[in-house]
């Protein structure tokens, strides 16, 4: 719900006439949130979102043409970017253009605030403002957040004041959300006054308060409960109460001697930290963001804790309470991987994520795991550390219990949607090594199946590689004749680009080398992949019929000393196809005829040439 910036307007028109925008403007604009923007009103069905990230591994060079599709819908923040960066992605900013524009794609570059540009892009350049009325940004976060419109239209002081200094974009957005907090906390006898105040002390900080506070609370169940509310806020009494019992016995604390019926209620207890359960059983702090003020003293003045946490954060995902739903776990995992980011321990939290998973240890877990890694890879100041990590276990990590799992759902799941190649490479690499499932393969083939651009890539990288035993089954897998011949009015056949024809040249003849090489009783030629193109040369593939027979010639014809070997292959390929084919034999005969004699042309031999096969389907 973006309020249009200063020159919103000039951003959009400037990238609907010419495909391209560069935004400017000052930090705290809201020039991110715009490129965002910008490039979903351009969203069609079946095109692409990618946040490009020029300086990481396995991106491809700005400048190299694969680097786009048609339709494509790309965003590059260098906001922040260093000099080198900034200087390095300009430089390839005319030819990315370029090639943006020729494919009728859409690029949001979002440049450094004291950067410079080549004069001959600077008038794609824009420079936005932050919104004219800093009042209506506060409303539509209010409204998006549910806050009632007839709260939020009366004049408040404490609104007044926040907003009469010029505010970055980002501090509008967190005291809209530190209000919404405040609302979920307050009595039902306050209103959005009492809320706006509440958020402004909240503003302000709390750890001398919530210092002060745990001094005077010596016993450790009154500790424990703290934590587990600060850990759990928002979560079901009966949670809260049973995990502040787990904590206690996580950390070894001695059991209450006391009578059951003598010991203080929840209610009391909670009274004590100042925090209440409200009318639907959930607890909350009385306080807006005490719950984080509370993390951060514990978490930084009793360092010994931390391990205990771990521990007893594993103990509480694991539990059978039923109101311990999943955003109740996950917000547990958020916030203990909060606490690990904060601080710069990234590495911990990566420990953390790998150790829960690592035993067979429940459903539960495993979605501890997997939302431990999406937290870091979201973290704006270590999201890199945590995509390097990603890969360094994918292509070279022994992985244990339910890990390489993991690793395939936050691939497919976290890293696909704005990074789509980042996701490729790792479950490449899961695909390569993985026993006894097919996990990764399935993940990269459904990633794969949904774009031109992928599958290109995939097989560029299985035809640069060694092409071992398991990157040939995913060859076959990713091979099908369909997507490759498939074309459009912007779009010409993938078959039909010089550099994926040497890919699939590559990649068959690895395939029938590897067929044909086996001692004879072992030989066992790919012949359902090789059916299933001949039957889409002979029926579907409509023109490109012969270009798949020429592909598969050419394969055969590169084996060396084993090409006679798989020339036979194919042939035999193509006679059981004519027994299989679904639709009429006589088209496959045909087939059949026009191999056998591209065959005889590649041997030298002087064979009529038949007439090719009247495809059917689509053109």
């Amino acid at each position: 719900m973006l309020v249009p910036p200063v020159n919103m307007g000039r951003a959009r028109t400037t990238l609907e006439e010419t495909g391209t925008v560069i935004l400017d403007g000052a930090p705290g604009s809201g020039r991110s949130a715009t490129a965002r923007v910008l490039l979903r009103e351009h969203h069609r069905p079946g095109e692409t979102f990618r946040e490009l990230l020029p300086d990481e591994r396995d991106e491809l060079p700005l400048r190299d043409p694969a680097f786009v599709d048609p339709g494509d819908r790309l965003l590059l923040d260098l906001s922040t970017a260093g000099t080198g960066l900034w200087h390095a992605a300009r430089d390839d900013l005319p030819a990315l253009r370029q090639t943006v524009h020729e494919r009728r794609a859409h690029l949001v570059v979002v440049m450094p605030h004291d950067g410079a540009l080549d004069p001959d892009i600077q008038h794609y350049r824009v420079e936005i403002g932050p919104p004219t009325f800093p009042m209506e940004v506060l409303r539509r976060h209010l409204r998006a957040h549910g806050v009632p419109y007839e709260e939020f239209l009366q004049n408040d002081v404490t609104v007044d004041a926040f907003l009469s200094e010029r505010k970055p974009m980002r501090e509008i957005a967190d005291f809209a959300d530190r209000i919404r907090r405040a609302r979920e906390t307050a009595r039902p006898d306050e209103g959005f006054t009492e809320w706006c105040a509440a958020a402004k002390r909240a503003g302000a900080g709390r750890r001398t308060e919530v210092a002060a506070h745990v001094a005077g609370l010596p016993e450790a169940s009154q500790r424990a409960l703290m934590i587990a509310v600060s850990m759990l806020h928002g979560a079901h009494a009966d949670v809260v109460h049973r995990a502040a019992a787990l904590l206690l016995s996580t950390v070894g604390a001695p059991q209450e001697e006391t009578s059951l019926l003598q010991r203080k209620d929840l209610a009391q207890r909670l009274t004590e930290i100042s925090a209440r359960s409200g009318p639907d059983g959930r607890v909350r702090f009385t306080d807006v963001d005490y719950d984080s003020a509370v993390r951060t003293h514990f978490w930084d003045h009793m360092p010994d804790l931390r391990p205990h946490l771990d521990a007893w954060a594993a103990r509480v995902v694991g539990s059978d309470d039923p109101h311990l739903v999943p955003d109740v776990r996950d917000g547990l995992v958020a916030r203990l991987a909060g606490e690990y980011l904060r601080t710069g321990r990234a590495d911990g939290l990566a420990a953390l994520a790998e150790r829960w998973s690592a035993e067979r240890a429940g459903r539960a877990h495993f979605e501890a795991s997997v939302q431990a890694l999406t937290c870091g890879l979201a973290d704006p100041a270590h999201g890199r550390e945590f995509r390097e990590r990603i890969y360094q276990w994918c292509a070279y990590r022994r992985l244990t219990g339910e890990f390489a799992e993991v690793l395939v759902q936050v691939c497919a799941d976290v890293l696909a949607p704005n990074h789509p190649d980042h996701a490729l490479i790792r479950l490449h690499h899961l695909a390569r090594r993985e026993r006894g499932t097919a996990h990764a393969l399935q993940a990269l083939c459904d990633l794969v199946a949904g774009s031109r651009r992928l599958r290109r890539r995939l097989l560029d990288r299985l035809a640069r590689g060694d092409l071992a035993p398991a990157d040939l089954g995913l060859f076959l897998r990713v091979c099908h004749p369909a997507p490759l011949t498939e074309r459009s009015v912007t779009t010409r056949a993938l078959v039909d680009e010089d550099g994926v024809r040497h890919s699939l040249t590559t990649c068959w003849r690895a395939v029938l080398s590897d067929a044909v090489s086996r001692p004879e009783g072992r030989r066992a030629a790919p012949r359902a992949e090789i059916q299933r193109w001949l039957h889409w040369a002979a029926e579907g593939a409509g023109d490109r019929g012969e270009v798949l027979l020429d592909l598969l010639v050419d394969a055969a014809d590169r084996c060396g000393e084993d090409r006679g070997a798989a020339f036979a292959a194919l042939y035999a390929s193509a006679r059981q196809a004519e027994r299989a084919s679904p639709g009429r034999g006589a088209r496959s005969a045909e087939t059949t005829d026009l191999l056998l004699h591209k065959i005889g042309v590649a041997q030298g031999l002087d064979r009529a040439a038949p007439s090719a096969p009247a495809g059917g389907g689509r053109p």
